[in-house]
């Protein structure tokens, strides 16, 4: 490997070349299930969960004459492809799939799936964003050794530098949505920010404004209906130190290189992202309001249908993993309702 590849630039523009470019992590073949394994992958439970929360904002929409369902970060369609099939029949007539995906349409979808680029202007109905948010890239800051917040550059072999101070809206978010040590209240100055005494040199932060963006962007895309966003995540008052940011490759986690051989993401600021009338909850709870039961069957099933106590177990067994703690239980779920009421509990704040 070359000691320096290319000149350092910061992680957004390098993790957007890396995922998204014509050589980009994300366009071959295999797709993410090559690499690292979702809910959507761990058991066909959750594309029912969703297709009974789809049928939950049917009934908040008085049943429109089209129902759409959007799989915003579709990656092969493999989730709108089950929420369609596991749609009871009088909804499934009116309900109409669009996967939203920057990769090239994958061989034998389902025709009646529309592939599109960007989400779909005006429809009615659910958008949902699994383990999107984390995937659209962000600049990250650290604080440098005499308590300057800069913006880290990055070459593509993942050789980090420090560049210029983080300034404007990048330094406002931060100062709103993650402060580092010491920071004091409001906007810091426009030639970034300083805390000599009071920031540790090393500190890190992702800037999440371009997902609050990105989600918002999506969310108006919606016409009546609900949004959902469904990713790792963290909560003000308790961000990681250090960041987040890492790399995948081939089901391990590995050290993150923008140069196209490994996913690249970092954990959501979720609080960031939600706009008025948005519920926090975690992956735990929306899936138990939404049927998903890890809880074991009788043993008086066993006796009496010992087929249908297995199919029941291994069941029990796909949902415990879908609501694990310290899994993807933890997950945290973004509620966000556009002119209907909110279909999912108010929660606890998700795990970090």
């Amino acid at each position: 490997m070359r000691e320096k590849a290319g000149e350092p630039r910061g992680w957004r523009p390098a993790t957007e070349e890396a995922l998204y470019g014509p050589s980009g992590f994300y366009r071959r073949p295999e797709g993410p299930a090559g690499h690292f394994r979702t809910s959507v992958h761990a058991s066909p439970l959750f594309a029912g969960a969703v297709a009974r929360l789809l049928c939950r904002v049917d009934e908040a929409l008085a049943h429109p004459a089209e129902l759409a369902f959007v799989d915003m970060g579709a990656g092969r369609g493999e989730l709108v492809t089950g929420v369609l099939k596991a749609l009871p029949a009088e909804v499934a007539s009116r309900a109409r799939g669009y996967a939203v995906e920057r990769a090239a349409r994958p061989i034998g979808l389902d025709h009646r799936i529309e592939w599109l680029p960007e989400p779909p202007p005006g429809v009615t109905g659910l958008l949902f964003a699994n383990e999107w948010l984390d995937n659209v890239p962000l600049d990250v800051a650290e604080v440098d050794a005499e308590g300057t917040v800069r913006l880290v550059l990055v070459r593509e072999d993942g050789t980090e530098s420090l560049g210029e101070p983080v300034a404007g809206p990048d330094a406002e978010w931060l100062a709103r949505w993650w402060p580092l040590t010491g920071a004091p209240d409001g906007p810091p100055p426009a030639e970034g920010v300083r805390h000599p005494t009071e920031a540790a040199a090393g500190l890190r932060a992702e800037i999440g404004l371009p997902r609050d963006t990105a989600w918002a962007a999506a969310v108006g895309a919606l016409g009546r209906g609900l949004a959902v966003a469904v990713d790792y995540a963290h909560f003000a008052g308790a961000r990681p130190p250090f960041g987040t940011l890492t790399g995948f490759k081939e089901g391990r986690e590995t050290t993150p290189v923008p140069d196209g051989s490994c996913d690249i993401t970092a954990h959501v600021a979720l609080d960031a992202c939600a706009l008025p009338g948005a519920r926090l909850l975690n992956q735990r709870e929306a899936l138990g309001a939404l049927g998903v039961s890890g809880a074991r069957p009788s043993l008086t099933l066993a006796s009496t249908d010992p087929a249908a106590y297995v199919r029941a177990l291994a069941g029990a067994g796909e949902a415990a993993e879908l609501t694990a703690r310290g899994g993807l239980g933890d997950f945290g779920w973004l509620a966000q309702p556009v002119g209907i009421p909110n279909p999912l509990p108010a929660g606890e704040q998700p795990s970090t």
